[in-house]
C-alpha cells in the first residue's frame, strides 16, 4: 500500500479526552477514530491488525476442535426471557421494538442463541462433544466508556461455546480454552495472568479472567508472589487473623458521644478495630418475570475489614445492591452511626464469618451516642446468613500459603465460564443419552474482544515516539521510506524494491509521499511497523538500503541484491521470537 493513497492520516497531537496511551497512539497513528461515546471506526491500519488478531483466534479455536459460524446480532426477546436475563440485566442491555411491536435485543453475548440452536441441531449423545464459535459485533450500553478501545459500547468479540454430555467433558474443554487463550495472548505479544473471577451475569459454577496488568485497568487483582494465588478482588479470599479465645462477657451499654465511625469508636474506647463490629446497610434488588422487589440488608463485618459488595450480592442472590439511605435505616429501627442488629425484627442480617468467630465485640446500641460492649453471635442475635463477605487486599494473608498478598490493576482481555446446564435447561436444549433419557446439554462460554486486545498491544508495545507493533499483529511487515530529495533515481530504486517486496509476498507500506525526511521518519515511528527500509542518496552511496527494526536503535546497510532474503530472514526472526513465548501453562 502506498501512503500517498492510504486512507487515514497521522496526527501530531492526540484528540482531547484520550487519556490512555493506547488511545492516544492509535488515534495519532491513524488506526482509529472516535465517532461517539464508546463508538469507534477502525481505519485500514487497525482493520489489518484486527484481522490478524482474529485469524489467531481462528487458528487456536480450530486447533481445539472449534467450528466457526455466525449468529445474529439482533435477538428476539423471548430467548432472553426464557433464561431470565431479560429481567435481571439492567440498562446496559439495548432493548428495542420492531415495526410490529415485538421486543428485540442487541446482542451482548450469545449463550441464549447457542442454546436455542442446540434444540434443533443436537439430538443424541453421539453428537457430543461440540465446540462452536463466531467473531461478531456486540453492544453493551456501558454507562462509563473510557480509555479508548479498552472500554467501549460497541465491540467485536470472539465467543465460543462448548457443548458436552457432562461436567467431565466440560472440564476438558474448559482447560483446553485455558491453554488456547494463553497461546492467543502470547502470539499477540500481550503478557497475561489468569485469575479466578465472579461468574456475574453469566452464571455457572466457575470462571477465570485473563488479565493484562497495567495501571490503566479498572479491575483490581489480589495476588500472591509466593504460591501464585490470583483472583479478581470481587471474589478474592484472604486468611483472616483469628480472634483470641475469650469467655463470653455480659452486654453492657456505654456512652460513646460523637463516635459514628469505627476509627472514632476504637480510639474513644482504646480498643483495636478488630474488637468492633462494623454495620453496613444495603438495599438488595431481586428481579423476576413477575416482580421486582427490594430487601433491606444489615451486613456486619469486623471493624478492621471492609465488605466486598460482589461477595455480599452473591451470598444474597441479589441482582443488584445499593446503599440504604438514612431514612431507610431508621425505618427498620436502626440508628445510623450507632446501629446493631440486636433487637431488630424483619431485617435480613448477614454477618461475615469473622464475626461469628470473634467474641465480645463492640457494636451499636441503636441509640444515638451509645454502643454495646461484648456482643456475641449467636447469643445476642441470630443472623439470617453467615458468609465470607470480606474484601481481600494489600497486606492480607494468602488463603493458600499465608504469605502477604498484594494488589495490582489489570485489564480483562478474555474470560471463560463453566455454565453447566443453566441455559440449556431453561430453553429445553437436551440430548438423548445412551439409556434413552433426555438430559440437558452441559455448556461453557469463552470470550475475547479483538479491539480491547489491540488496545492492550498498544499499551504494552510503544515508546516515546509511537507504537512498536509485534510482527504477528502489525498491519504491515515492512515500512519502506523513499528519501529522494528531488533525485528521480532514488524514487526509481524505491519503486523497484516496493515491487520486489510485493512479489515476495512481504506486506509493505510504502511512503512515496512528497514529504520531508523528518515527517516520514516521525510517521514511521508512530505507526510502528516492525521493519523500516530507507532508500536515499546517502544509503545508496553507502552500498544499499538502510534496514532498521522498530524495536532497536541501530540500523544496517543491506545491498539491493541481498535485501529480500535479509528482510525475509528478519521477519522469520521476529515470528520466532513471538513463537518462543507460546508455552504450556499449568492450570490454576
Amino acid at each position: 500500500m502506498r501512503l500517498s493513497r492510504h486512507f487515514g492520516v497521522t496526527l501530531r497531537e492526540a484528540p482531547a479526552g484520550a487519556e490512555a496511551i493506547s488511545a492516544q497512539l492509535l488515534m495519532r497513528a491513524g488506526y482509529i477514530r472516535q465517532l461517539g461515546q464508546g463508538l469507534f471506526s477502525y481505519l485500514p491500519l487497525a482493520k489489518r491488525s484486527l484481522t490478524k488478531i482474529e485469524n489467531i483466534f481462528r487458528e487456536e479455536m480450530n486447533a481445539i476442535g472449534g467450528q466457526e459460524m455466525t449468529m445474529p446480532v439482533v435477538h428476539p426477546a423471548e430467548i432472553w426471557q426464557a433464561t431470565g436475563r431479560w429481567y435481571s440485566i439492567g440498562a446496559e442491555m439495548a432493548r428495542f421494538k420492531d415495526r410490529k411491536e415485538r421486543d428485540l435485543v442487541l446482542a451482548m453475548t450469545h449463550e441464549e442463541v447457542v442454546a436455542d440452536l442446540c434444540k434443533s441441531e443436537i439430538r443424541s449423545y453421539k453428537q457430543l462433544p461440540q465446540l462452536v464459535y463466531h467473531i461478531q459485533t456486540k453492544f453493551r450500553d456501558d454507562p462509563r466508556p473510557r480509555a479508548g478501545l479498552i472500554r467501549v459500547r460497541e465491540f467485536t468479540m470472539k465467543d465460543s461455546y462448548s457443548l458436552d454430555l457432562d461436567e467431565e467433558g466440560l472440564d476438558r474443554q474448559y482447560r483446553a480454552h485455558y491453554q488456547a487463550y494463553f497461546n492467543i495472548f502470547n502470539r499477540c505479544g500481550v503478557p497475561t495472568i489468569a485469575v479466578r473471577s465472579d461468574v456475574g451475569m453469566m452464571g455457572g459454577s466457575q470462571a477465570h479472567e485473563f488479565m493484562y496488568l497495567t495501571p490503566v485497568g479498572e479491575d483490581t487483582l489480589v495476588l500472591c508472589r509466593h504460591c501464585g494465588y490470583a483472583a479478581n478482588r470481587q471474589i478474592a479470599r484472604a486468611a483472616k487473623k483469628p480472634a483470641s479465645p475469650e469467655d463470653l462477657k455480659p452486654l453492657a451499654k456505654v456512652a460513646t458521644p460523637n463516635c459514628k465511625t469505627i476509627e472514632e469508636l476504637a480510639n474513644f474506647l482504646g480498643v483495636p478495630k478488630s474488637k468492633t463490629a462494623k454495620a453496613v446497610f444495603m438495599i438488595a434488588g431481586h428481579k423476576t418475570e413477575t416482580e421486582t422487589r427490594e430487601e433491606f440488608v444489615f451486613a456486619v463485618i469486623r471493624g478492621d475489614m471492609e465488605v466486598n459488595e460482589t461477595k455480599l450480592a452473591n451470598a444474597l442472590k441479589a441482582d443488584w445492591l445499593r446503599p440504604a439511605t438514612d431514612d431507610e435505616i431508621r425505618a427498620v429501627g436502626a440508628v445510623p452511626g450507632y446501629a446493631s442488629p440486636i433487637g431488630l425484627k424483619s431485617v435480613t442480617v448477614i454477618v461475615d464469618d469473622s464475626i461469628s468467630a470473634s467474641p465480645n465485640l463492640v457494636a451499636g446500641a441503636n441509640d444515638e451516642g451509645y454502643h454495646l460492649l461484648n456482643t456475641n453471635v449467636p447469643r445476642d442475635y441470630t443472623p439470617t446468613l453467615v458468609a465470607d463477605i470480606a474484601a481481600a487486599g494489600d497486606g492480607d494473608a494468602c488463603i493458600q500459603c499465608g504469605n502477604e498478598l498484594y494488589t495490582s490493576r489489570g485489564v480483562e482481555v478474555g474470560n471463560i465460564f463453566k455454565l453447566g446446564t443453566r441455559y440449556s435447561a431453561a430453553v429445553g436444549a437436551t440430548y438423548r443419552d445412551a439409556d434413552g433419557t433426555e438430559k440437558p446439554i452441559v455448556m461453557g462460554s469463552y470470550g475475547i474482544g479483538s479491539g480491547r486486545l489491540l488496545a492492550c498491544v498498544a499499551e504494552e508495545h510503544h515508546d516515546e515516539h509511537g507504537l512498536i507493533m509485534p510482527i504477528t499483529v502489525a498491519p504491515y511487515h515492512v515500512h519502506l521510506v523513499s528519501l529522494s530529495g528531488g533525485d528521480a533515481s532514488v524514487n526509481q530504486v524505491a519503486e523497484q524494491i516496493y515491487q520486489r517486496l510485493i512479489a515476495a509476498n512481504i506486506e509493505v507500506l510504502y511512503d512515496d509521499r512528497d514529504e520531508s525526511p523528518g515527517v516520514k521518519f516521525t510517521d514511521a515511528d508512530l505507526i510502528g511497523v516492525p521493519i523500516r527500509l530507507t532508500v536515499g542518496g546517502r544509503s545508496l552511496k553507502a552500498g544499499g538500503i538502510e534496514m532498521k527494526r522498530r524495536d532497536r536503535a541501530e540500523s544496517v546497510i543491506v545491498s539491493e541484491s541481498d535485501l529480500i532474503a535479509r528482510v525475509q530472514s528478519e521477519i522469520k526472526i521476529l515470528f520466532d521470537e513471538i513463537a518462543a513465548r507460546v508455552v504450556e501453562v499449568p492450570f490454576k
